[in-house]
């Protein structure tokens, strides 16, 4: 899968120095260090397997384009997160797939999830120069699709986000923003887009108008670039008592909407066919008829993410210990081939293709990836925090 000539002269220039050098390189950029494991390596897939991905990633771009995505996916939003004011389309898109090849031994790429949400756009720029930098890595490799390269990338990403308004009408919103594992991404956008950081705990209404404050100064807000998951505050009913109840009839934008998160999720997966899609059900729909192989699925929830909560190794328990079948899938297990050999690891991938979407554009656009390497049987990073050759890297492909 990979292109051996690079993967050797990455190898030979590789060590232990430079590796703590490319980490400080990124952690001095930016007010606190990145919360989360960056692998030694980037992956460098070769020409046939980063066109077949890429392909892939378009005929499901196909299904998502269908003018009924919004009936089929309808009952997909909670009516506890549903928010009004819903736009066309999600301006961001994110494609997860597993690194496989299938019984010819072809490469087969599987798609393990795909999300109506934003993604580390800012961080996967930063990661991809600092591997260039410290290894000197040819030009003829880019982490960027369709003739993107790192200023027309942002310049496109500012364009969504922030679109005719002044910069501090726009603000990246999560809570407890400068708390997140994801705060480094925040810190990377905000050099590149320089809109405000502000914690949903910072938000205050006058009537349908949100505002925040600076300095004593009220500062209203017309757009959200939205980095709040709705299930990272489920667990806590009076979030809204406490805070600004962000579910109402707002003067606001959302870049992405929140009812895209549940819209493209895996709430999706049973309806799409092919060679690159892994057996999907909703558990509800075949509780009284599962397969006889549980140990070739795994179950996930629907809207969780980070790979939280998901059971790998099924047992008979699980299932009658879940109390609300109809937000769990049953998916096929991926089966993962080794990308790389290093240092007595077999290293497994999962490229997450990182798609705009521009307003009054036909079609999303493929921009460029979030990749995690893995030596165990999981692919998080919250699973390889202390295992050497895996973590949160960048795919290079020739240009």
């Amino acid at each position: 899968m990979e292109d051996e000539n690079i993967r050797k002269e990455f190898t030979s220039k590789f060590s232990d120095e430079k590796y703590k050098d490319f980490l400080n390189k990124l952690n001095s950029e930016i007010p606190s260090p990145i919360d989360y494991r960056i692998a030694e390596s980037p992956l460098f897939l070769n020409k046939d397997v980063s066109n077949k991905l890429i392909k892939c990633g378009e005929e499901i771009l196909d299904f998502l384009l269908r003018p009924d995505l919004k009936q089929i996916t309808e009952k997909s939003i909670p009516d506890k997160w549903r928010c009004p004011n819903e736009n066309d389309h999600s301006h961001f898109i994110g494609m997860d797939f597993a690194l496989s090849k299938d019984k010819h031994g072809n490469f087969s790429p599987k798609l393990i999830e795909f999300q109506g949400f934003s993604g580390l756009y800012g961080i996967q720029a930063h990661l991809a120069n600092a591997y260039k930098e410290i290894y000197n890595i040819s030009d003829e490799w880019s982490i960027y699709r369709n003739g993107l390269d790192e200023t027309s990338y942002f310049n496109l990403l500012k364009q969504i986000i922030v679109g005719p308004y002044e910069l501090d009408e726009v603000i990246l919103m999560d809570v407890h923003p400068h708390e997140q594992h994801t705060a480094a991404d925040f810190y990377f956008t905000k050099i590149h887009i320089n809109i405000p950081i502000v914690g949903l705990e910072d938000l205050k209404q006058d009537g349908k108008k949100l505002f925040y404050e600076i300095n004593g100064e009220k500062k209203y807000i017309k757009r959200i670039y939205n980095r709040l998951i709705f299930d990272e505050i489920d667990k806590d009913e009076n979030i809204f008592e406490k805070n600004v109840d962000i579910r109402q009839d707002l003067d606001v934008e959302w870049i992405t909407h929140p009812n895209w998160w549940y819209r493209i999720s895996k709430y999706l997966l049973p309806h799409l066919k092919g060679d690159y899609i892994l057996k999907s059900f909703i558990l509800n729909d075949i509780i009284n008829n599962l397969p006889n192989n549980l140990e070739n699925y795994v179950l996930k929830p629907l809207f969780s993410f980070g790979g939280n909560n998901v059971i790998i190794n099924i047992k008979q328990d699980d299932i009658q210990n879940i109390k609300d079948p109809q937000n769990w899938i049953l998916q096929e297990k991926a089966k993962y081939e080794p990308v790389m050999h290093i240092e007595g690891n077999d290293v497994i991938a999962e490229i997450r293709l990182m798609y705009f979407w521009p307003d009054k554009t036909q079609r999303p656009i493929l921009t460029a990836n979030n990749t995690r390497l893995s030596t165990g049987n999981m692919i998080n990073v919250g699973s390889n925090k202390n295992k050497k050759w895996a973590g949160a890297t960048v795919t290079f492909m020739q240009k």
